[in-house]
C-alpha cells in the first residue's frame, strides 16, 4: 500500500509542495475531462518508460519520455507558464 503524501498548495496556487518538494501545480483552468485525459496519459506513459527500463530498450524508453512531456506540457506542469500571459515568453526569452 503506498504511503500518504503530503500536498500543498503555495499560496498563488502556481506550485504545489509534496514532501518537501515544489513542484508546478497541474493548469486549473483545463476543463475536466481533458485533464483526465492527459493525467491517464500520463500515467500510462509513465509505466512505458518503467517497462522500457525493465527490459533495456533504449528507443522504447525514449518515445515513452517523449509520451510523458507532451502530457506534462499539456497540463501546464511544464513548457509555458499556465499563469503568465498565454504562457508567452519574457523579453529575455524565459517562460
Amino acid at each position: 500500500m503506498a504511503s500518504k503524501r503530503t500536498v500543498q498548495p503555495t499560496p498563488d496556487g502556481h506550485y504545489v509542495i509534496i514532501d518537501g518538494r515544489k513542484w508546478r501545480a497541474t493548469n486549473p483552468n483545463l476543463p475536466e475531462d481533458e485533464r483526465k485525459k492527459w493525467v491517464s496519459e500520463l500515467m500510462s506513459a509513465r509505466r512505458a518508460v518503467g517497462a522500457a527500463l525493465k527490459v533495456g530498450d533504449k528507443d522504447a524508453e525514449a518515445a515513452a519520455r517523449d509520451r510523458v512531456q507532451t502530457a506534462k506540457e499539456a497540463l501546464g506542469e511544464r513548457g509555458p507558464k499556465w499563469w503568465e500571459e498565454d504562457g508567452k515568453k519574457n523579453e529575455q526569452g524565459e517562460t
